[in-house]
């Protein structure tokens, strides 16, 4: 699954969001369900500006950073629901179900973070198993292919 497929999954699961956007923790847009050009670039902006004011407001307090936010409007809301990496906000009609609204919006930050640690997964095994592959393949070089046994002294000090 990749990011389009995760945003195609929330606004499936989830009625009440209207449209969405998955970006970067800088607001470089990875996904969007917008079909008009720019808007998901908007909402990125929009979502990383508000992140930013609501940091600011609440001060250096030394609580944790923000991690997910709405504004209600008399047209609808804007949720962003941020980690380390990314952030997905998502346009609602008005008086939506804010819990479920954050919590649809959480999930699809885990399924991405999930997606992403297999992928990696993979890679990180790959390098790992070439890296076997050359020290096995210098190990047999540096052998003649024959056991090589020891006889230690089995049952005792026979020879004093």
């Amino acid at each position: 699954m990749d990011a389009a497929q995760a945003l195609a999954d929330l606004t499936e699961i989830s009625a009440q969001i209207e449209a969405a956007v998955l970006a970067e923790a800088d607001g470089s847009v990875v996904a969007s369900t917008f079909r008009q050009e720019g808007r998901g670039e908007e909402l990125a902006r929009a979502a990383v500006d508000l992140v930013a004011a609501a940091g600011e407001a609440r001060g250096n307090s030394g609580t944790p950073e923000l991690v997910q936010i709405q504004a209600a409007t008399p047209r609808g809301s804007l949720f962003v629901v941020r980690d380390e990496s990314h952030m997905v906000a998502a346009v609602t009609g008005t008086k939506p179900t804010v819990g479920l609204v954050f919590y649809d919006l959480k999930t699809c930050l885990r399924m991405l973070e999930r997606e992403e640690a297999k992928a990696e997964k993979p890679a990180k095994a790959e390098k790992s198993e070439k890296a076997t592959t050359a020290k096995s393949k210098v190990g047999k070089a540096a052998t003649s292919g024959k056991p090589t046994t020891t006889k230690k002294d089995e049952g005792g000090d026979e020879g004093s």
